[in-house]
């Protein structure tokens, strides 16, 4: 392999993912950074810090930009992936300033709706590389799967986050009603089946588990107008961590299990 094939879809994405960094920083500088999500405040608002995840996706995905002129990377990123990582930096620019943007609520309708696209397009990514691509050393671990299983994690909070911006109450202006309540804990609920889900019918994907129970950590510790919605983001993040924590304990275990059948079988004399 050169290092020019495909060079015209490997400029795309550079040039993409310059357009997704700069969206994304866009989007941090302004006023909707005072709570982290939005230019609106609703009852599924986590607290700021959850979105330092993206400084970290970022970063991956530069190391992914690098790493897709190895032949490796070639047939994970550009065989794999194709020009949907490109759209999907296209579309996130465009859900970064039209969430962030102030006014009518139509901005936050259209962000919800790109938000669907942008769930639809990383969810294809994340399958294809869990069934056809799987990681064959630390790199391809490292620069392709797991950005996406952190995106891809970070997008299913997003989606409710947003869509609660789009259709729900702001909280400043209304209390939490029965209705709000409701749909909250069923949100909730939904966030921490997805991280159990990723643990245990995902082959363990552990970071995108692990994205969601912190996001429902960030949730509790913002929501204080509601008790009800406060313990129960507090309830879900504990049961969705364990589960978190006994993934990774599950993994080291296996991987002490295969350290020692391996020394088993191994010859007694060389």
């Amino acid at each position: 392999m050169a290092w020019n094939d495909d060079i015209v879809l490997k400029l795309a994405n550079i040039g993409s993912y310059v357009l997704f960094t700069s969206g994304n920083v866009y989007s941090h500088l302004g006023s909707a950074a005072a709570h982290g999500a939005g230019a609106k405040e609703t009852y599924l608002t986590p607290e700021q810090w959850i979105f330092s995840v993206w400084p970290l996706i970022h970063f991956l995905f530069l190391g992914m930009i690098v790493y897709q002129f190895t032949q490796d990377g070639y047939n994970h990123i550009i065989k794999g992936i194709g020009w949907r990582f490109p759209g999907l930096c296209v579309l996130n620019a465009i859900y970064s300033w039209l969430y962030t943007a102030h006014g009518a609520r139509i901005y936050a309708i259209l962000a919800f709706v790109v938000m669907l696209l942008i769930a639809g397009t990383v969810s294809h990514c994340y399958r294809s590389l869990k069934v056809h691509h799987t990681p064959s050393g630390l790199l391809d671990t490292l620069f392709v799967h797991l950005p996406f299983s952190l995106y891809h994690g970070f997008v299913v909070v997003l989606l409710f986050v947003t869509g609660f911006a789009a259709f729900g109450v702001n909280a400043h202006t209304h209390h939490a009603g029965i209705i709000t309540k409701i749909l909250v804990f069923l949100s909730l609920l939904f966030l921490e089946s997805t991280a159990a889900g990723y643990v245990w019918y995902s082959e363990g994907d552990i970071a995108g588990a692990a994205v969601i129970s912190f996001s429902l950590l960030a949730i509790f510790q913002h929501q204080t107008s509601s008790k009800f919605i406060h313990w129960s983001a507090l309830i879900f993040f504990i049961i969705s961590l364990i589960a978190v924590l006994r993934a990774i304990i599950s993994a080291f275990t296996n991987r002490n299990r295969t350290f020692v059948t391996d020394e088993e079988r191994a010859p007694l004399v060389g």
